[in-house]
């Protein structure tokens, strides 16, 4: 069985450890830019309780430029090699065949693919395999999904988005219980959009497949506190509760012990008062 799956029949919240192997990520880009900087920081987010690990070698900030298949197979697969001999379940951050195909011959248990498998050749390398996959909503391309994104209704949209994607990659042979879902919080949104998207999360419970909430330290939480990038751990794990409490199962996450000792007091309070900010 996919070591992923295995956590889902644990009726908790998992986090998923961010370790961008770039130069340019909007939050850690460059800290991790080599090999050996890259395992120090699985080692740390193992040590601190990352469930899932989310290995990435594509900044797609916005405004970020894409690089190609070999560069980005040379900056990730060291470290994916390094954390499956950890037996930590890996998720490979990518939308492209190539790579999703590389890293699933390695051991991956999920592709994390913010194009939901749109790219021709994407379906067919997640269909022909055991892993997860994660189908996450954007509007427009990294590049220019941030210049004036609109809407009627944006977590309608975003709802039929996934489910329309949900019924192809079905259709591809992906069953649903290899499916995730992730709204794209910051990815071709304004403030308004996402916060209306993470007071509705529930909604996306329709669709009755994991949803997963990455939320830290993106520029919505450093607009509403003034704080810049690095600045933003309180309001990263106030946000990763509150998407829990409204439905998330995953919350992917760069702070990885602080939002633990977060999720430790909720699951304190909740044994006492079932139901504790749990959206009805």
């Amino acid at each position: 069985m996919n070591r992923l799956s295995k956590l889902f029949q644990e009726s908790r919240p998992l986090i998923m450890g961010v370790i961008n192997i770039t130069p340019d990520s909007f939050s850690d880009g460059g800290y991790f830019d080599t090999t050996e900087k890259a395992i120090e920081q699985v080692k740390r987010l193992v040590r601190e309780g990352a469930d899932i690990l989310d290995i990435g070698g594509e900044s797609t900030r916005p405004g970020s430029q894409p690089v190609g298949v070999d560069e980005e197979l040379s900056r990730i697969m060291p470290v994916i090699e390094f954390a499956l001999a950890m037996n930590i379940p890996v998720s490979v951050d990518t939308s492209k065949p190539e790579v999703m195909r590389v890293a699933i011959a390695a051991g991956v248990d999920l592709v994390n693919d913010i194009n939901a498998l749109q790219f021709p050749g994407a379906m067919e390398a997640v269909a022909n395999s055991a892993a997860i996959v994660c189908l996450m909503h954007m509007q427009g391309k990294p590049e220019t999904m941030q210049c004036n994104p609109q809407y009627s209704d944006v977590v309608s949209e975003v709802i039929l988005f996934l489910e329309q994607r949900i019924a192809a990659v079905e259709s591809s042979g992906i069953g649903s219980e290899r499916i995730i879902i992730d709204p794209g919080f910051g990815f071709g949104k304004t403030l308004e959009h996402n916060l209306a998207l993470l007071q509705h999360l529930d909604r996306l419970g329709c669709m009755n497949v994991p949803i997963l909430a990455g939320l830290s330290r993106k520029s919505m939480l450093g607009t509403i506190t003034g704080n810049t990038v690095n600045d933003r751990i309180h309001a990263s794990v106030a946000a990763a509760l509150l998407a829990v409490g409204y439905g998330a199962r995953i919350v992917r996450v760069h702070d990885v012990k602080a939002t633990r000792d977060a999720f430790s007091v909720f699951a304190a309070v909740n044994r006492f008062y079932p139901g504790f900010l749990i959206h009805s």
